[in-house]
Formats: C-alpha cells, structure tokens, sequence
C-alpha cells in the first residue's frame, strides 16, 4: 500500500504511538479522579503532553493547551467563545466546513477575504482591507485541499492593529510548520492530533491566550462545589472524562515532531512535493500547484478526461490512497474555480518515501493517459 492520504489523516504514525496507547488502556486511570497511583499517573502524563505541545508552540502557559476531541470540536469552542448573531466575522477564502458551520449556525455576518490561490499579497491586502469594523476573524494556516500556505504572520499583525481577535485553524500545520503562539498574537489556536502531530483520532488542541467560553459542562475533577465551570483553564473547557488513551499516543506524536523537528519533516515533504510536480507536470492534468513555493506537502489536481472520484477510485484498486472531491472546504474549492469538479488529492508524510511516491506517480499518470486516449 502507498499512502498519500496524511492531510486526512496520518496512517504512519511512530511505533511510540501505539505502545504509549497500550500502556495508557493497562496502566491508566482518569486524571482527577483520585489520588491512586493509576490516577496519578494519567495526570502526570495528560500534564506533560501539555507540556510538550507548549513546547512546540513556544508557549509560556502549558495550562492554556486544551484537549479535545478534534479540530472541528476546537474551532467550535474558540467561535463560540467569540461569536454572537450578526457579528461580522472576516475568514479567509480557503476555510474549511469547520470553520464556516460553526459561523452560519451561529448567525454570524461572514465576509471572505483573500480569493487568489497562491498569492499572499492578495491575502493581505483583501483582510486589510476588510478587517475594519469587524468583530473578529478566523483564518486557516494552510488549506486543506492545495496546500497553500497563508500569510498568517502578516494577517496576525493586522489583526492586532486594528484590534481584532484571530482564531487560528492549524489543522494542516501543526507539527510542519514552526508556530509561535506566543509571538503571533492570538486569541485561540485550533488543531486536530491525528495529522501533522502524528497521534491518534480523537484527539484534539486549542490554544487559549486568555479566556474562553464552554461548550460542555460538568464533572472537571475540581471545584466540583460550585454548579458553574470552574474559571480556570484548562479545566472550564474539559468537561467529563478525558480520552487518556488518544493522549498519551498524542503525547509520543509531539514528542517524535520535537526530535525531527518541524523544519525537518517539511523539507521532507517539500521535498517529496517537487518530485511529484516533476513527475506529474507533463501528464493530462491540471496541476494546483506554486512550484512548490508558499506550499507544504499537499498536491491537487483534475484529469481534463476522468472525473476526480472514478480517478481515486481505480487507484484505490492499485492499493495507492488519495482523496477526492471537495475535501470538506467548498469556499477553497470556489475560490479556486474547481467547485464543480473537486480535486484529487495528494498528500505526503515524513514516513512517505520517494521510491513509493514514484510508483504511485507512474500509475497515475498512465490512467490519466489511457483516460485521455
């Protein structure tokens, strides 16, 4: 099997991952919920993969990592925190379904900014522009479907200057991109464990600067006199029993990204990005692509002759895995003039090979070759 699938969900994970999963299922109680030694363990352990993502994230405060079930379950907590019916909200124009649900269903003013793929000063200049009067802002750091890195730095900045709250969505960033937390400014940063990070599904992070407002309320294993959440975090936003098992496997994640290093493990898939742009250049498709510039390990394309899904699907049947479609994120997709037809999907990981990647790559472009004949 080759898997270029990993912007979904990364397969390959280090063999750390599922032995610290194990030995969580084994060793492990519920963290604030006695004073045993089981107990006491799964605290120590929930506080150092707290530790270990403020690490990663250059930031001062480990309590102000919050674990939760996903991304998406991030992204709601830190709109919700923010969001009220019609409030005027500026996103980018790449945003992901988990971003731009949350706001329609909360009655929220959306105004997309920024449309050009692959075009950072168009970026600036259109949240520049639209920043003024807005409550606040959310913006994804990478796409999902084309790999396009966004201007997050300079679009922080501008938010701070006008005074604007940004909710970060570092879904297909974290673990490949370096992000200081602490240095950009944000209010919130959202991310799933299960990507870049490396740990298992269920498992999520938001990044707090100060306050934020509970989705879920009820046993936080503290405070547990009073009948509101408690004011603190990371408790106020961890409401219930926590996924002990997906954070230990998180935990050994972060930990093999901080011995690669992040700047290791994107020049590996920018690496492994080139080569498939070389490969496919010639082929009967249209490549989404920058040269490989302003863009991590994520690929997309469409057959001028085979519709993207059959495409997947004959490749699935060479036990090669992509994804197809619009990938959750139909304004991506709008604005990139591919809403009708969606992409197919390449994405790589720091355990994708070259030799795999050239092979998947020959068979791919002898379907777009017989499709087109």
């Amino acid at each position: 099997m080759i898997y270029l699938d990993s912007a979904a969900t990364s397969l390959l994970k280090p063999s750390a991952v599922g032995y610290a999963m194990t030995e969580a299922l084994r060793t492990m109680a519920s963290p604030g919920r006695g004073g045993h030694a089981p107990a006491m363990f799964a605290a120590e352990t929930v506080y150092r993969c707290r530790e270990l993502a403020a690490e990663l994230f250059h930031m001062d405060r480990p309590d102000h990592v919050v674990f939760t079930m996903n991304a998406t379950h991030a992204l709601n907590l830190a709109i919700a925190s923010l969001a009220r019916k019609g409030k005027r909200v500026v996103i980018s124009g790449f945003e992901h379904n988990a971003v731009t649900r949350p706001l329609y269903a909360l009655g929220c003013s959306v105004t997309p900014a920024g449309r050009q793929l692959f075009d950072q000063d168009d970026t600036i200049r259109a949240f520049q522009k639209e920043l003024a009067g807005a409550d606040f802002a959310v913006c994804t750091v990478v796409s999902n479907v084309f790999g396009y890195v966004l201007p997050v730095r300079e679009i922080s900045a501008l938010c701070r200057k006008a005074g604007v709250p940004l909710i970060l969505d570092a879904s297909q960033a974290a673990g490949i991109l370096d992000l200081d937390f602490d240095a950009l400014g944000v209010e919130y940063m959202a991310m799933p464990g299960h990507k870049g990070l490396l740990g298992p599904q269920g498992t999520g992070i938001l990044l707090c600067k100060e306050y934020a407002d509970p989705l879920l309320f009820g046993g936080s294993g503290s405070a547990s006199r009073l009948q509101t959440m408690p004011e603190d975090l990371p408790e106020r936003l961890e409401a219930g029993t926590q996924n002990v098992c997906g954070i230990a496997g998180l935990m050994a994640g972060i930990d093999t990204v901080l011995s690669q290093t992040p700047a290791s493990i994107l020049r590996h898939e920018q690496t492994l990005l080139r080569l498939a742009i070389e490969e496919l250049r010639d082929a009967d498709c249209e490549l989404f692509t920058n040269e490989g510039e302003q863009q991590v390990g994520v690929l997309s394309l469409r057959s001028h002759s085979i519709d993207c899904e059959t495409l997947a699907n004959r490749l699935s049947e060479h036990q090669i895995c992509v994804r197809s479609g619009l990938h959750c994120a139909p304004l991506a997709h709008e604005s990139a003039g591919t809403l009708e037809t969606g992409t197919l999907r390449l994405s790589f990981s720091p355990y994708l090979r070259e030799g795999e990647l050239l092979d998947a790559c020959g068979v791919l472009r002898r379907m777009l070759s017989a499709a087109s004949s």
